[in-house]
C-alpha cells in the first residue's frame, strides 16, 4: 500500500469555548472550511498544533469525527494519533479509521526514551492494527526522541504501510538522504520550505496554513511549476511569521493569530499559556503585512 499525498498538508487547531473546556465544534468547522476552500491538499487535525497531547479521550474522538466528517472527501484527511502507549494508539489508530481516515499521523511519545527496536515494535504494532497508509513523524524537539533517517528507511521498507515521514529535525542532510532512498517525505520545518523542495519533498506540513492559507498554498503551487523566484520572493514575505510562530510556539502562536482575525478559537489548554500582548500584536501586524504584501 502506497499513500498518495503530496502538497501542503495544513493543521488546524482546536477551538476551545470561551470557558476554556468545550471543543467548539462550529468554529472547528469554519477552520476545517477555510482551509480546503483555500486549496490545501490534506487537512491533519490532532498534531501538536492541535493540542492532542492536551485533550482526553472523548475529546480527540470528537475532534477526529468533526474534522473527517466536515472535509467529506475533499481532500485526504491525515489523522495524528500519537498516544504513550502502543496499546493507546492502536486504539486511535482503530478508531480514525472506522470514522474514515485517509491516513495516518505517529509520532512517537514517550516517558522514558526509546531503543530503536521500541520504537521498531511500536509502529509495527499499529501498522499492523490497521489498513491505513501511516506517516512515521520525526520531531525529536517536540518528542525528545530521534529517529535518524536509516532506521526510517528501514522502517518505511519493512512495513507495507508505513509510506511516508514527516521530517521536523530541521536538518536537509537527512531529508536528502530519505530522497536517496526513494522515501516520500514531507516538510515539518516552516522555514526550511524551499530548501526541503529542493531536497526532493513531496510536500510541505505546516500549521501556518491556519494563519495565510492562500500565500502557503500559492508558495507550493509555484515551486511546483518551476516558478522558483516567484516562490521566492513570496517566501520571504512569510518568513518573519514563520519565525515568529515557531520562536512562540505553534498553539499558541496560531490561536493568537486566528484570534486576531476574528476567528474567536480560545486559549490554548493549560499547562500553555497565551502569549503576551505584545506578541499577539506583533504576530497579528505580520499576517497583515504577509497578506497585503501578497496582494500587492
Amino acid at each position: 500500500m502506497r499513500g498518495s499525498i503530496a502538497g501542503i498538508v495544513a493543521y488546524p487547531v482546536t477551538p476551545f469555548g470561551a470557558d476554556g473546556g468545550k471543543v467548539d465544534e462550529t468554529v472547528l468547522r469554519g477552520l476545517v472550511d477555510r482551509l480546503v476552500d483555500a486549496g490545501v491538499d490534506a487537512v491533519a487535525p490532532l498534531g501538536s498544533t492541535g493540542e492532542a497531547a492536551y485533550l482526553d479521550d472523548q475529546e480527540w474522538a470528537a475532534v477526529a469525527s468533526i474534522c473527517i466528517e466536515q472535509v467529506d472527501g475533499r481532500v485526504p484527511t491525515v489523522i495524528g494519533v500519537s498516544e504513550l502507549t502502543t496499546a493507546g494508539t492502536i486504539a486511535r489508530a482503530r478508531l480514525a479509521e472506522r470514522l474514515g481516515a485517509t491516513a495516518l499521523m505517529m509520532l512517537p511519545v514517550a516517558y522514558w526514551r526509546l531503543t530503536e527496536e521500541e520504537l521498531r515494535r511500536h509502529f509495527t504494532a499499529v501498522a499492523g492494527s490497521v489498513a491505513l497508509p501511516i506517516m512515521a513523524y520525526n520531531n525529536p524537539g517536540t518528542s525528545g526522541i530521534d529517529m535518524p533517517p536509516e532506521f526510517l528507511v528501514e522502517l518505511v521498507g519493512a512495513v507495507d504501510n508505513i509510506t511516508m515521514v514527516k521530517e521536523s529535525s530541521g536538518d536537509i542532510a537527512r531529508m536528502r538522504r530519505l530522497a536517496e532512498h526513494g522515501v516520500p517525505f514531507f516538510n515539518g520545518s516552516s522555514r526550511l520550505a524551499l530548501q526541503a523542495f529542493d531536497a526532493g519533498a513531496v510536500g510541505w506540513c505546516t500549521a501556518a496554513a491556519c494563519l495565510v492559507p492562500e500565500q502557503i498554498v500559492e508558495v507550493w503551487r509555484l515551486l511546483s511549476s518551476s516558478e522558483t523566484d516567484s516562490a521566492t520572493k513570496l517566501f520571504e514575505r512569510l518568513e518573519p511569521l514563520l519565525v515568529a510562530m515557531s520562536r512562540g510556539g505553534l498553539p499558541r502562536t496560531v490561536k493568537a493569530g486566528l484570534n486576531s482575525l476574528g476567528i474567536q478559537v480560545g486559549d490554548p489548554r493549560p499547562p500553555l499559556l497565551p502569549v503576551d500582548e505584545d506578541t499577539h500584536r506583533a504576530i497579528a501586524e505580520l499576517i497583515t503585512a504577509a497578506v497585503d504584501g501578497h496582494r500587492a
